[in-house]
């Protein structure tokens, strides 16, 4: 029976038995997740206070030495096989997540009706959807930020072992905020997809298939989210390619830019070559990049464009379930 106020209205029950009440739904997630958090974090602990100091200094004593000495190789294949996997197990939380939002959060609830169930036991569709919504958001959000903290500990602990570079895609993703913006996106884009199909498996590969598609968006694009810095180069040492390079070219004597030719992109030294580039009057090389220090301008970009889509994400969620439902909220009551 609907629960009704002195005025006639559906009685709200009490947020903090709102949220144990989707915690228990959720059972079966909830262990999921705590485990896997769990699982990653002793990874990392292990990695981070017993691996990264001996192979770094293995690492620089081969260094050193010029590749021709002996070292502590047991040492550095461990630190970079835990950081690989680290950075995998962070890297692709967000998919994680993405797929059970996408199968279980909204679109079996609305498949099996216990969705509508609720919506009749005092709890109106808006506030429903803002529960479904913060509850796990929350948990996400402290379970994420603690994985990429301890991840960019393990990472910077070992950076002179030189495993993973700072750009590399899977580094740059778990090392910073990005990911826990895409993990939040996941959620919210699982319910909407639940909303729009529901039905679980539809909504879970289209649920993955959308996260995915902008975190492959947010790699490719991420050059382009600060303004680069210009290296020059020599004839001789030929175009540099020793970072995150955004574009590159050569330069005439009169200053313009041009492309590389090809017998320049990897040895210029040759005769023939030389001559080619005689011939059109390059003098230099030149590489549009970003040094390590355009790290957190690049990540900070990327979290924010990646909340401003998934804050897009959840109004166009309250929009689809207002028609569906024909709720509509005014002065904060529905």
């Amino acid at each position: 029976m609907t629960a009704l106020t002195a005025t006639g209205r559906r009685a709200a029950p009490a947020p903090f038995a709102t949220a144990r009440t989707i915690l228990r739904l959720h059972r079966p997630a909830l262990f999921l997740w705590t485990g896997v958090v769990l699982a990653a974090l002793v990874l990392m602990v292990w990695g981070y206070g017993w691996l990264a100091q001996p192979a770094a200094a293995a690492y620089q004593r081969l260094k050193a030495c010029d590749y021709s000495c002996s070292y502590d190789q047991d040492a550095y294949l461990a630190y970079k096989d835990v950081l690989h996997y680290a950075s995998y197990v962070v890297t692709f939380l967000p998919l994680l997540v993405a797929a059970w939002a996408g199968a279980t959060l909204t679109g079996r609830e609305l498949e099996t009706g216990t969705a509508q169930l609720a919506w009749t036991q005092s709890l109106s569709p808006a506030r429903w959807l803002a529960a479904t919504l913060v509850v796990p958001a929350t948990l996400l959000t402290a379970g994420t930020s603690l994985l990429v903290l301890l991840h960019h500990l393990l990472w910077a602990e070992g950076r002179r072992a030189d495993v993973l570079g700072w750009n590399d895609i899977l580094v740059f993703q778990a090392n910073g905020p990005t990911t826990v913006a895409l993990t939040l996106f996941g959620l919210a884009a699982g319910v909407l997809t639940g909303l729009l199909l529901r039905r679980s498996l539809p909504a879970l590969a289209a649920t993955v298939a959308l996260t995915a598609a902008v975190g492959f968006g947010l790699s490719w694009f991420r050059g382009y989210f600060w303004p680069t810095v210009t290296v020059t180069t020599s004839l001789e040492d030929g175009p540099w390619f020793g970072g995150p390079v955004v574009s590159y070219g050569a330069v005439t004597s009169s200053g313009a830019h041009v492309p590389v030719p090809d017998c320049a992109e990897y040895w210029t030294a040759t005769k023939d070559c030389r001559a080619t580039l005689d011939e059109q009057h390059i003098v230099r090389f030149y590489s549009d990049m970003h040094p390590y220090s355009h790290y957190w301008p690049l990540q900070l970009t990327a979290t924010a464009l990646t909340l401003a889509v998934t804050a897009v994400v959840v109004l166009v969620a309250f929009r689809v379930l207002e028609r569906r439902t024909g709720t509509v909220v005014k002065g904060g009551a529905v």
